[in-house]
């Protein structure tokens, strides 16, 4: 185990991103896991924090495999490779896609209300999860951020695989990860505590993040 609970993989991530603190820093987390880490990153930053919900497409039969993922603003991600290799057809995907396209909104109404999005415009964007696998839900966040035309965008979890990292790189102006472990075995693996959050838990988080800006 690297991390005792996602709190504590926020402290350490945290330590690795103070060269990005300023007034024009906005920390984005993905929930639900994303969210507590984001708070910790947040905190330790003095930034604003607000979530960008992303919705992985998961497999018929293997919901933990990512055919893709969508996020907010209307963005889908799609691995071509895997849908092919799955034999997938088209319209697997867009019923997968629509289902997951009904809790995404269901989460925005849930966590920020009738809240407007925080404005990225022009900022340094730190996207926090709470560790990459494929890595399908980042690049959807990563395009749904930059179509909000950010100044900088920076990926930083606690955990993931050297060749995911790899892949997000040339997405992004910069990745931070505390641990590239082999072999990688899931994030879940390197947590001691790594139960679900709940929506409560997130707008909790929210709301005292906003309390103390």
């Amino acid at each position: 185990m690297i991390f005792a609970d996602r709190a504590d993989a926020g402290k350490q991530l945290a330590e690795k991103l103070h060269a990005y603190a300023g007034p024009d820093t906005r920390v984005l987390a993905l929930p639900r896991g994303g969210v507590p880490i984001a708070y910790e990153v947040a905190r330790a930053l003095h930034s604003p924090l607000d979530v960008l919900v992303v919705r992985k497409l998961g497999a018929p039969g293997r919901e933990e495999l990512a055919l893709g993922a969508i996020a907010s603003g209307g963005v889908r991600v799609l691995n071509d490779e895997t849908i092919a290799s799955l034999g997938v057809d088209a319209e697997t995907v867009d019923a997968i896609a629509r289902r997951e396209l009904e809790e995404l909104r269901r989460r925005e109404a849930a966590y920020r209300g009738s809240l407007p999005p925080h404005d990225v415009t022009d900022r340094t964007v730190i996207l926090v999860d709470d560790g990459l696998a494929t890595g399908a839900s980042m690049f959807a966040a990563v395009v749904a951020v930059r179509a909000r035309k950010p100044r900088a965008i920076v990926v930083a979890v606690p955990v993931a695989p050297s060749d995911t990292c790899s892949a997000l790189a040339g997405e992004v102006n910069d990745i931070v990860c505390v641990a590239m472990p082999r072999p990688f075995r899931g994030v879940g693996a390197w947590y001691e505590d790594f139960r679900q959050i709940t929506d409560d838990e997130v707008r909790g988080y929210l709301q005292r993040a906003s309390d103390a800006a």
